[in-house]
């Protein structure tokens, strides 16, 4: 198995990663968490707007900036949340503020991936792709990424700009993004797993190695809130 991917061709990461959403359940833990991360060797930190309403954007930024060489950090934006009217928002000058918005908290001048969270039903994903990519040439973003979308959705995507991973939610127990991985696959894209445990059957080594034994472009994000289960996690790759 090889322990690294290269991100667009472009940044290496290890393909054991880390998911930010939890550590908004207990931010000074998240603090050691996020830092106990990147000594256990994570290179790529997966977040989003919308967990804690940015919150944990802040806490990342609290607890690892200013940022180490290597560290890739990922977000997305489009979809609402607190008093936001539309659940998914993914018009043009939605993610223009979301971006900057995440720019802020993050204290970052550029993001190294940013994510479409989920389509907007009301708005044509190459709008919202096309907007993504005019923050690239900006230099707000360095590579653009897609989640929870289809096969059909992501070809649409392509036609627009250079997509570079996609976040859908996968593991052993819930396989319907198959088609999803397998173009992936094809196109040397990465393909990163939300909710990479399933239902926590089984223990969190055997899950991840699985998924990274699955294929050659998946990279794994698991996220906690405790030390200790992340230490239990990273075992899936020593």
């Amino acid at each position: 198995m090889n322990p690294t991917f290269l991100l667009g061709g472009e940044l290496e990461v290890r393909r054991l990663g880390f998911g930010a959403m939890r550590i908004v359940d207990d931010p000074a833990e998240g603090v050691r968490v996020l830092q106990r991360a990147l000594a256990l060797g994570v290179t790529l930190i997966d977040t989003a707007d919308i967990y804690g309403t940015g919150r944990s954007e802040e806490i990342i930024a609290e607890a690892l900036h200013p940022y180490p060489d290597g560290l890739v950090i990922a977000t997305k934006g489009g979809l609402g949340g607190g008093f936001q009217a539309r659940h998914r928002d993914a018009r043009p000058e939605r993610l223009r503020q979301a971006c900057d918005e995440s720019l802020r908290r993050l204290k970052l001048e550029r993001i190294d991936l940013y994510q479409l969270h989920r389509h907007d039903p009301e708005v044509p994903i190459e709008e919202s792709v096309g907007a993504l990519d005019e923050l690239r040439i900006a230099g707000k973003i360095r590579l653009i990424g897609l989640s929870n979308i289809s096969v059909d959705q992501l070809r649409r995507a392509q036609t627009v700009a250079r997509i570079v991973s996609v976040q859908n939610e996968y593991n052993r127990g819930l396989l319907t993004s198959e088609p999803v991985l397998e173009a992936c696959d094809e196109d040397g894209i990465a393909f990163i797993p939300w909710r990479p445990l399933g239902e926590g059957l089984r223990d969190s080594v055997s899950e991840l190695r699985w998924l990274l034994d699955r294929s050659p472009v998946i990279l794994a994000i698991p996220g906690t809130s405790s030390v200790e289960h992340l230490e239990a996690n990273m075992r899936a790759v020593a």
